[in-house]
């Protein structure tokens, strides 16, 4: 075998890895089942529905207010539509800080000291998930039952190339949020 055919070998091996683990970990991520909380916090991300699905969520009764993640830029048509007050729910469009997963369960940490917050429904899509779920247990809360994880209800299709490039980037920030720890 040449060194170039062992390489090509590496390559494909590593990437049946990340494909098939991605597949395990990340596309049958675990999802809680809805419960009462104080708050819903949409996460930043593709537009994909989400934002609209953490404001109907709300408006079934699941939560009083939604924070809405707003790391984008301020002409962005879905955030102008969604950050304008709403007769029946509470909607807070806030930005994050840093502008990562970190950054919005630090704000939910932050909202909920101030509002007297303990349970909180997150609403991110399936595959990133598991990281949330590190993230705000590390930055957020680490009691059981203060963080409800629910997935964007959608079917995402992708190529395969960029399925593999969306396990890749799970895995590496899962990798950083586990390096990282605890929020101070």
């Amino acid at each position: 075998m040449t060194a170039v055919q062992a390489s090509i070998l590496v390559v494909v091996v590593i990437a049946v890895d990340v494909s098939v683990s991605g597949f395990l970990v990340f596309a049958n991520a675990r999802t809680d089942d809805l419960r009462q909380a104080d708050a819903i916090i949409v996460l930043g991300g593709e537009h994909d529905g989400r934002e609209d699905y953490g404001i109907s969520l709300a408006r079934e009764g699941w939560a009083p207010t939604v924070v809405i993640s707003n790391p984008y830029d301020d002409w962005d048509p879905v955030m102008k539509r969604v950050c304008r007050p709403a007769a029946d729910v509470e909607v807070i469009c806030a930005r994050p800080d840093p502008l990562t997963t970190r950054g919005e369960a630090v704000l939910m940490q932050r909202l909920a000291l101030e509002r007297n917050w303990s349970t909180i429904i997150v609403v991110s899509w399936r595959y990133h998930l598991p990281r949330a779920r590190l993230v705000f247990d590390q930055c957020f809360s680490d009691r059981p039952g203060s963080t409800v994880m629910v997935a964007v209800p959608r079917r995402y299709r992708y190529s395969l190339f960029r399925w593999e490039f969306v396990f890749a980037y799970q895995w590496a920030g899962l990798a950083k949020a586990l390096a990282q720890g605890e929020c101070s």
